[in-house]
């Protein structure tokens, strides 16, 4: 009867088993995290491609409205001020190439081929910076 009196102990958890949970834990952790920055990375290409794609589409429909001055024909909204040409096209929501240029005859100057940004700018002004007072 003694045999049936003993109590039953759980088996201990040593050293070993901690780590072995331990490292499954960061192993998990990191994995997360790995997760994570594929998807970031997955996302910022994504925009990459899309502004990329974006600004060689504004260059090229640039170049067509150059040729087209080149040839003597003014398109539609083609600021003209003298012999200077201006004009801009939408890269993105927030960006556009602007485009400033001399035409000479046969000759051609290019003042300006930048891409500028259109979106409102406000200023942040939650943060106090000291004045110096």
């Amino acid at each position: 009867m003694k045999d049936k009196e003993r109590s039953f102990s759980p088996p201990t958890i040593g050293g070993s088993s901690l780590l072995v949970i331990f490292a499954v834990l960061c192993l998990t952790v990191f994995a997360l995290l790995s997760l994570s920055t594929v998807q970031s990375d997955g996302r910022l290409s994504d925009k990459t491609l899309e502004a990329t794609a974006g600004y060689y589409e504004a260059d090229a429909r640039a170049e067509e409205i150059l040729s087209s001055l080149r040839c003597g024909f003014v398109p539609d909204g083609v600021k003209q001020d003298g012999n200077k040409y201006s004009y801009s096209i939408a890269v993105t929501d927030s960006q556009a190439l602007e485009v400033d240029v001399m035409i000479n005859g046969s000759d051609y100057t290019i003042l300006r081929w930048q891409t500028v940004s259109t979106a409102d700018w406000e200023a942040d002004e939650s943060l106090s910076v000291w004045s110096g007072d």
